[in-house]
């Protein structure tokens, strides 16, 4: 295969990026555990005809076992250690929300990926551990079909056709630039360009293309501030601009 030129390159991302994808991934997998945890307290208290109803994560607790009051001691105590391992798992998950967040706060590529609107803590943490190095991408449009946010294309003679995004690459990445996109444009209040473009997708067809249509432009816009070294412009239009770059190193161009 190497003689015959059968492979293609793979980037290998940096061991201390590989370390924040690992810790993003045991937060996310607590935060599922947590939610799994109050959805199977919340079922088993409805089976007896006890609902929790819409509640904060502060007051769950609290709730549920004002619910229990006049109940048997045995249900008691089921529902008592199914408690104690949500507040386990509640405080394992602050714990490392906490490490995400001292980590963003000293990171200045981070601090700028955050000046985009909508985008957070874990999505900027989430883009800089997923991107590892920005000057492997020689566009940064490129950046939008890596993570799969891209129409796929079919063209046979006559035929020429585009179907839905590919969903290639990484997906818990895919659906941070997701959330993003829907927070900045049901969420900020703040005008921008990107967010007026975002919401004319939505009236055209509807809010679901535009939320996955603004996901691929903020995968775009992040690339380019973290290339730049600069901010996100309000006020600027919400088409992408690039500049001529090159690698000092090699001197082969970046983008154009």
């Amino acid at each position: 295969m190497m003689r015959l030129g059968w492979f293609r390159m793979v980037h290998v991302k940096g061991i201390a990026n590989q370390r924040l994808r690992t810790l993003l991934s045991n937060r996310k997998l607590l935060k599922r555990k947590l939610i799994d945890l109050q959805n199977h307290i919340r079922g088993a208290l409805r089976a007896y005809g006890l609902r929790v109803g819409p509640i904060t994560s502060s007051k769950f607790e609290g709730r549920v076992r004002e619910l229990m009051q006049d109940e048997e001691y045995v249900f008691q105590a089921m529902i008592d250690h199914m408690l104690a391992a949500r507040v386990a798992t509640l405080e394992a998950f602050d714990k490392l929300h906490r490490l995400v967040l001292n980590f963003v706060a000293n990171d200045p590529v981070c601090r700028r990926l955050m000046t985009v609107p909508g985008v957070g803590p874990i999505t900027a943490l989430s883009f800089k551990a997923a991107i590892d190095d920005p000057h492997r991408f020689r566009r940064s449009r490129n950046v939008g079909a890596h993570f799969g946010l891209t129409p796929r294309r079919h063209q046979s003679g006559t035929i020429d056709w585009n179907g839905h995004v590919s969903k290639m690459g990484d997906v818990n990445m895919r659906g941070a630039l997701c959330e993003a996109a829907a927070a900045l444009l049901m969420r900020v209040k703040r005008y921008s360009a990107l967010k007026a473009w975002g919401m004319r997708i939505a009236k055209r067809t509807s809010l679901m293309c535009a939320i996955v249509a603004v996901a691929r432009k903020l995968a775009v816009i992040l690339h380019r501030v973290w290339i730049d070294g600069g901010e996100f412009e309000w006020k600027s239009g919400a088409k992408i601009t690039e500049k001529r770059q090159c690698d000092p190193e090699t001197g082969l161009l970046l983008s154009y």
